[in-house]
């Protein structure tokens, strides 16, 4: 599938949609961007580039992997954090490229438009999230079929809109990964916002009440980015900390290494579940 083909969904927007008080707003359709990863990397693409590609939030799966001799590094993207590797792994006798796309969604969606330079078109995401829902226990998995798009930049990859959605293929990819484990899930909405420290009881509230069961920074602009580049894409969350009570419960969700790995390896399963 080319990636420069425009997708469908994005109609041709006239200019006078740069007209708006609200920068944000003012969304722009053009194809090629002043700066495209093939300008900023001086290097091609490699030719055994792996198509499907997990982006995984668990550093110390990484950590592992890397230690298990499991990972053979393609390339180090880079920012001015430093370097952000790609590698690719052996999977079920499949090459799969793995990545850890970074925290927000601008970092995300940058590092996820340089894996599509390179040649990755079927993408599967796995991280924690806020429960917004108190029933979900902590580690429940959840596939977000819909995201808020309380960030910023989905907005430069698609017009003005409350919501941006995986593709279809993405979430059954997953649901039929799950299903052969036998594993249980949940499906819904997930809020993406920008500034973790302003989830306020209102906002929470008010997301609930659209249907969204958990809270994260990334799940919106991944599925724009992936809408606009005509690529597929699915996400697999995990129930982390309790957003939905009364007060803040941690829950100790980042310190369950066990679990964290079963999910990367789900994650891999379903990106090779992924069909044409």
């Amino acid at each position: 599938m080319s990636v420069n083909n425009p997708p469908r969904s994005v109609e041709t927007t006239t200019m006078s949609a740069l007209n708006h008080d609200a920068p944000i707003l003012e969304f722009d359709p053009t194809r090629e961007a002043m700066i495209e990863p093939g300008k900023f990397y001086n290097f091609k693409p490699p030719a055994d580039m792996p198509e499907r590609c997990v982006m995984c939030f668990f550093f110390e799966v990484f950590d592992k992997l890397l230690a298990e001799g499991r990972l053979t590094l393609i390339k180090n993207l880079r920012s001015e954090m430093g370097k952000h590797p790609i590698y690719k792994m052996k999977h079920n006798e499949q090459t799969t490229a793995v990545m850890h796309p970074g925290v927000g969604a601008p970092l995300a969606a940058g590092l996820m438009e340089e894996a599509i330079y390179l040649g990755c078109r079927k993408f599967i995401a796995v991280g924690g999230a806020g429960a917004l829902d108190s029933g979900l226990g902590m580690g429940h998995i959840v596939i977000p079929t819909a995201a808020v798009r309380d960030e910023g930049t989905s907005y430069h990859y698609l017009p003005p809109g409350r919501e941006a959605t995986p593709s279809p293929e993405g979430i059954r990819a997953i649901e039929r990964a799950l299903a052969r484990h036998q594993i249980a899930w949940v499906t819904g909405k997930t809020w993406t916002t920008d500034a973790f420290y302003r989830e306020t009881a209102e906002k929470i509230k008010r997301r609930k009440a659209e249907g969204c069961v958990t809270v994260e920074m990334e799940a919106s602009a991944f599925f724009a980015v992936a809408q606009f580049r005509g690529v597929t894409i699915g996400q697999m969350l995990y129930a982390g900390d309790d957003v939905g009570g009364d007060q803040w419960d941690s829950r100790g969700w980042e310190k369950d290494a066990t679990l964290r790995e079963k999910l990367f390896w789900l994650a891999a399963d379903a990106a090779l579940e992924i069909q044409d």
